[in-house]
């Protein structure tokens, strides 16, 4: 990988690294996990507006792409900020999100036929231990159920990537755009079980709209545009190694603004997570260069 691509992939994972420790902001501003979503999915569709076309793509990827922006907007940003919401700590909540990876390998297998090796379930089996380690660390006894939003949402996101590859000829303006699918429900859900929005966002929180467009504007666009750039470049096993490192950027943001530190379970369960990821990609690599 070129330095220059090289120092683009590192900022990128420095975006998705704060984009839990910042969202934890968000959701102390008591902005409820559901308008947090439809503000943030609202967001993105504006900031595409201008590179957007009411135009389907082809008829075989209608599925997917409605599929794909259903569940990004309904699925994986709300038990993002459900996770967050309960928990307070940020920490374990990035560590879980890390089992999208052994999740999409399934989803593979299932969904696309494709083989998984036994070392890969060795691993897989290894990331779901780490996640039952972390689990019993003492300052999450009240909050367990924020590991399980988390964990729905790592299944939610994989799910998404799965449809995601299908779709990998689709432009990033259309992809993003059609989010807007995910609007109006987001929007009355949070009506109905949240209450009236505006006494959640009036006045308006020059500290919360900064957050709200870090969400939308630095981590979805930015952060996932750049990285749909860098895939025009090398193959995807170049780049996924990569997202090991931005839970370790996370980890350290949480540090840097909430003074969080691990506990020897976050620790063991940490390595156990994100070692299996990081050795998973390292074996798709593999495989990929094999064939």
């Amino acid at each position: 990988m070129k330095p220059k691509h090289l120092a683009l992939v590192l900022l990128i994972m420095v975006l998705y690294g704060s984009s839990y420790p910042v969202g934890k902001i968000g959701i102390n501003h008591d902005i409820p996990p559901l308008l947090f979503s439809s503000l943030r999915v609202g967001l993105i569709f504006l900031a595409f507006l201008p590179f957007f076309r009411f135009r389907l793509p082809e008829k075989k990827l209608r599925l997917p792409l409605i599929g794909f922006s259903l569940i990004m907007g309904m699925g994986v940003y709300p038990m993002v900020y459900f996770a967050l919401d309960r928990s307070e700590l940020v920490a374990p909540i990035i560590i879980g999100a890390q089992v999208s990876i052994p999740f999409g390998i399934m989803f593979g297998l299932f969904f696309l036929g494709e083989k998984v090796s036994f070392i890969k379930w060795a691993l897989i089996a290894t990331s779901f231990l780490g996640i039952v380690i972390i689990a019993y660390d003492p300052r999450l006894i009240d909050d367990k159920i924020a590991l399980i939003y988390v964990v729905t949402m790592a299944f939610f996101y994989a799910l998404a990537n799965m449809m995601a590859r299908v779709l990998k000829d689709v432009e990033t303006s259309i992809l993003n755009g059609w989010h807007f699918l995910s609007f109006v429900p987001l929007a009355l859900l949070s009506i109905y079980f949240e209450g009236n929005p505006l006494n959640y966002i009036y006045p308006i929180d020059p500290g919360f709209m900064l957050v709200l467009l870090h969400q939308a504007l630095v981590v979805s666009l930015i952060g996932h545009g750049a990285m749909f750039y860098l895939y025009k470049f090398y193959p995807v096993a170049t780049v996924l190694p990569f997202y090991s490192l931005f839970p370790i950027f996370g980890i350290i943001l949480a540090f840097i603004i909430f003074n969080e530190t691990l506990s020897i379970h976050e620790v063991i369960g940490g390595l156990l997570v994100l070692g299996s990821v990081y050795l998973i990609h390292q074996q798709n690599k593999k495989e990929a260069l094999s064939n």
